[in-house]
């Protein structure tokens, strides 16, 4: 990983898009700072479009593409995509009603199991608001140590469920996409960027194993500075890192972003 002042002009020039995580990325510990949020205004302003790409529920997702300068919500890991419609929100995934119901009468059953084999362990308070898939919670509320999530990660695999881990949370889900398949997807349908495109145009900032499959994706990656203690988790780690952590590293990046583009 370089550091972030590496970054180029050209390169920052041929951005369109930032693409960012919540969870200790933008958020520090939770909680959305004034400088992180003020960034976000300011990249909004400077004409750069926000597409936030989470493992945060579609209930969460539904107030940030309300309430926030963002282009869109791509929510649970990829699966779903919440957009501005008219004065309301439409929420799209994949599938459709028949095949959401179905994986939640899974997701229930494997839930019910999970929780009489780990009753250590519980699910995380953001749960209700989700459509596709479920979380446990890991690192937000209580600590769990890493051997017993690997444990109730290979109980949840052996029965057909993929898993993604974050910061805060270990998913459950039955559905296919990953945060770069469903960013790719976003911006397909909000802007008419095809993938080869998107992977250039746009950057993606993130900080955990959940995030890996952006990093792989998109040609300018970036990782604020706690990232580093998932490095060794990461097939392709970033191409560039922060000085700050969290919502700190997040102003940080727009920062760098502005700068460089400023009209010579």
């Amino acid at each position: 990983m370089k550091s972030l002042t590496t970054l180029d002009r050209d390169e920052a020039l041929g951005l369109t898009t930032l693409l960012f995580d919540l969870d200790d990325t933008l958020l520090t510990h939770g909680r959305l700072t004034r400088e992180a949020f003020g960034a976000l205004h300011d990249l909004a302003e400077a004409g750069i479009d926000l597409l936030a790409v989470t493992g945060r529920p579609a209930g969460w997702g539904e107030v940030i593409a309300r309430q926030w300068p963002v282009l869109g919500v791509v929510a649970e890991n990829g699966a779903v995509l919440l957009l501005r419609e008219g004065a309301g929100i439409a929420i799209r995934t994949r599938g459709g009603p028949e095949s959401r119901l179905r994986d939640r009468v899974r997701l229930e059953a494997l839930v019910a199991e999970a929780r009489a084999a780990f009753p250590d362990i519980e699910l995380a308070d953001d749960v209700r608001a989700r459509v596709t898939d479920v979380t446990f919670d890991v690192g937000e509320r209580v600590k769990i140590a890493s051997a017993r999530v690997g444990e109730l990660r290979g109980f949840l695999v052996g029965r057909g469920a993929r898993t993604l881990l974050s910061s805060v949370h270990l998913h459950a889900t039955f559905e296919g996409d990953d945060k770069a398949s469903g960013a790719l997807h976003a911006l397909g349908v909000l802007r008419s960027v095809d993938p080869s495109s998107a992977r250039v145009r746009a950057a993606f900032v993130g900080d955990s194993e959940n995030d890996a499959a952006c990093f792989s994706c998109f040609r300018t990656t970036i990782g604020v500075a706690n990232v580093r203690a998932w490095v060794g988790r990461l097939s392709v780690p970033p191409r560039y890192v922060t000085m700050g952590t969290m919502g700190e590293g997040f102003a940080e990046l727009a920062r760098t972003l502005l700068e460089r583009r400023k009209p010579r």
